[in-house]
This record gives structure tokens, sequence and C-alpha cells, in this order.
């Protein structure tokens, strides 16, 4: 069965609306589908390979890299947080927000690694879960979680479609930078998303629907599908 739940205009307008990453001047999107499968090729585990935090002064990075450094801590964090709530909704029924949500705590602390590198403010003043100091995401937070709630198929589809908007957003950000250690950070972020957003799929084919793309290309999906060399988290 080919099913996809409905998604109201306003959370597909907040889907696209865009984001820090995609200011004017960004990368198009057949730059992006080239990125997808040119980004991952780099080792991952370079991203932190240190435990040692050198203070790089944050004037030698470009604004937009500097905003973009400030929009991922709160995206991740966003998706940790959406996770952990949507869990207490239908944890009895899966494991996969439970154990995503880990990851995604993983990779905000990456990036909250990155911040400290470079000596960029930390956009995250409260940890708490739901709270955001970007009001973008604050607004997506809200729409995700209630969308999330009513039915646990739109909690799945929720979650993947957290994870198109992550690898879309990351791959944006890559193309607006040349400092090799945010580079290696965010190809592991996307390597990150690649694996969520297959166990998001492999629970939605459980319930007997065929998913389809949200927000990324539909061959690009696909092939991140069909992966199945990928080592998942």
């Amino acid at each position: 069965m080919n099913t996809k739940p409905f998604i109201t205009a306003t959370l597909i307008g907040s889907m696209f609306a865009s984001s820090v990453a995609l200011a004017a001047g960004g990368p198009g999107y057949g730059k992006q589908s080239m990125m997808l499968a040119e980004a991952t090729e780099t080792s991952s585990t370079e991203a932190t390979s240190s435990t040692d935090t050198v203070v790089v002064d944050d004037s030698d990075l470009t604004e937009i890299e500097t905003d973009d450094l400030k929009y991922m801590r709160e995206e991740e964090k966003l998706a940790r947080d959406v996770y952990l709530t949507l869990d207490q909704s239908w944890g009895k029924q899966t494991q996969v927000f439970a154990k995503i949500a880990l990851s995604e705590e993983t990779h905000t602390s990456t990036v909250d690694y990155l911040l400290d590198k470079f000596g960029v403010e930390d956009p995250v003043v409260n940890d708490t879960i739901g709270v955001f100091t970007n009001e973008e995401l604050q607004a997506l937070y809200n729409e995700l979680v209630a969308k999330g709630k009513t039915s646990f198929i739109n909690a799945l589809y929720v979650g993947a479609l957290i994870e198109e908007k992550d690898m879309r957003d990351i791959l944006a950000a890559i193309n607006q930078t040349d400092e090799r250690p945010i580079i290696l950070a965010y190809s592991n972020l996307l390597d990150g998303s690649k694996s969520h957003l297959r166990a998001f799929v492999k629970v939605i084919e459980a319930q007997g629907l065929t998913y389809e793309a949200q927000l990324l290309d539909p061959e690009e999906v696909e092939l991140i599908l069909e992966d199945n060399s990928a080592v998942e988290e």
C-alpha cells in the first residue's frame, strides 16, 4: 500500500522555509544532490579524533559559517527533543525514537564541540526539552510534536521528515565552508541522518506502508534507503 499521511500546509511551509544555511547565495538542489554522494566519502572518524579543544578565533569564520554552526546546534537538539517527546507517546510500539534520540544527543554535542573550538557563542542557553533560541526552530518543534502525537504513523513520518530536513541543511552548510574540521563533523552528521532515515522507514514499512520522499529528491532518498553497505547507528 502506497500511503503518505496528510502533512499540514503550515508544516510543509516550515520545512521549506529558508534556514540560516540556505541564505541568499546558498547552493541549489542540483549541487546538493551531487554533494550527497561526495560528502560522506570523507572519513567521519576524523571529525572528533581529538579530545582536546583548541580555541580558534571566530573571526576566522565567515558570518554564514558562524550562523550555520549555531543553527545546526539547535537543529540537532530539535531532533533529540522531538524524539524524546514522541517516545513518551509511542515508546511501547517502537524503540526507534529512544534509540535515535541518544544519537542526536551525540550530534548536538559534536556541534557544541565545534562552537567551543571556534569560540562561537552557544545558542543553547537552556537545554530543557522543547526550548530554543531560534524562533523558527521553536515553532517547528511545537508543530512537529503536535503532529507526531496525533498517531503512531504520523510520528514516524515526522521523524523521517526531520532527517530529510537535516540532510538538506547539512549539505547546504557543507557547501558554504572550507574549514576542514567543520566539513568532517557535518559529514558525520550527514551519515547519521541517513542511518536514522533508514531506521524510521524500516518501521514505516513494517506497518504495511511505502515511504515516499517528503523533502529531498526522490531518487536521492531511494539511493539512501537502498544502501545496505552502511553501518546503522
